[in-house]
Parts: structure tokens; sequence; C-alpha cells
């Protein structure tokens, strides 16, 4: 199972809270496993991309908590998963029926968390199963991602930063680094997602242990 692309939080019925994710990192290894012949559950953001090969088998949502709801219940019939997604932290507490009006004071939102897909794959993953984080930081990099990795109950966690050029949203390419609960860590240069996307792969197949 991967969750890819970003999540839309309502505001009104023509606005919403984002983030500039793309999906591009998650079609990617997607693809890449489905070429390994992996059975692939897709779950995707409002994304742009388009799966081309019919092993994997695309579940479009919009809000996190659309992605939760579907992550929870793909993941237990699933070898693992890989959390690609940027999911939104916080949504909208009280979304509003109609649209909202220009005023001239101040318009203020009221924000709630949403609920950590990743840490509650966690809770319920079994010793058969894997987990793979991603950490988009943008600053104590490798300290976040490795925090990241024991709170949430990982099997590896695999970090980019803002700071990189050419990593993060919207790029064809990416720059990550692969930490596993072993301590180690794997530095990569920058390269296409799609080379990313392999190097992910095989991280995880050197790593699993069931």
């Amino acid at each position: 199972m991967i969750t890819t692309g970003p999540t839309y939080e309502k505001i009104d019925p023509v606005r919403f809270i984002g983030n500039f994710s793309s999906g591009k990192m998650g079609f990617s290894i997607a693809e890449k496993l489905a070429d390994e012949g992996a059975l692939v559950t897709l779950i995707s953001g409002p994304s742009a991309c388009q799966t081309t090969h019919p092993n994997i088998h695309r579940i479009d949502v919009v809000s996190a908590k659309e992605m939760y709801e579907a992550s929870i219940e793909h993941f237990p019939n699933c070898d693992g998963a890989i959390m690609t997604a940027a999911v939104a932290d916080f949504t909208p507490l009280n979304p509003v029926d109609a649209k909202v009006k220009r005023e001239k004071s101040n318009y203020t939102i009221e924000l709630t968390p949403t609920k950590d897909i990743a840490a509650s794959l966690g809770k319920i993953k079994s010793e058969k199963q894997f987990l793979v984080g991603f950490a988009l930081e943008t600053n104590d990099e490798e300290q976040n991602a490795q925090l990241k990795l024991e709170k949430k109950n990982l099997d590896l966690i695999v970090l980019n930063s803002l700071n990189d050029s050419g990593a993060g949203f919207q790029h064809d390419t990416n720059k990550i680094t692969i930490f596993s609960r072993s301590g180690q860590a794997k530095v990569f240069d920058l390269k296409t997602k799609k080379e990313v996307a392999a190097d992910i792969v095989d991280a995880l197949i050197l790593n699993q242990n069931f």
C-alpha cells in the first residue's frame, strides 16, 4: 500500500487548505513495485499523475480524513505500506456550506489536528508487515527524521530537505537519506524520482526481516 499526493482540507465549497505536493514520488514508487511483481494499492490525494501498470489499484481521496479511513481499511490486507503522502497536519474545525464573502474585517479559521496516519498504522502493524515513512524537513532534518522513525514505529524513514536544490514538492528529481531502525543511514545523490523510487525499493528489500 502506498499513500501519495496532498490532501485538501475544506474551508467552504470553493476554498481549501492544501500543500504543493504533486504525488510524483509515490506514483514512481508504485510503478517500480508493480514492475517488480507487487500488487499495489495506491491511495492518492488530488494529483494529475496517472498510473500505467495493471498491477496498481488506485483509490482517490481528497481529505486527510478520507486518506486515514482508506489506509486503515486496506493496510491489514497488505504486506506493508510506504507513506509518501503530504497529509495536512490541521483541518478547519467548522467548514461552512456557503462561500465565505469578502469582508472588511479579518476572517479567522480555527484549525484542529488531523489523525497521524503513519503513527496509527504503526500501532496496528504486525510483525510480518513493514512500514516506511517520509519526512520532508526544513531544519534539524536528521534529528526530526529519526524521532519520527521511533515515535511512529517505522522500519525505514526517507528524509528529504527543502534546503536541497531539486528536492521536495513539484520537482522531477529528489535527494534523499534513508534511515533504518538499526541506526544506519544512507545518503543518496540528487536523482530523478524514478531512480529514487528504485533506491527506496532496493533499501526496503535489503531491510525486510519477515
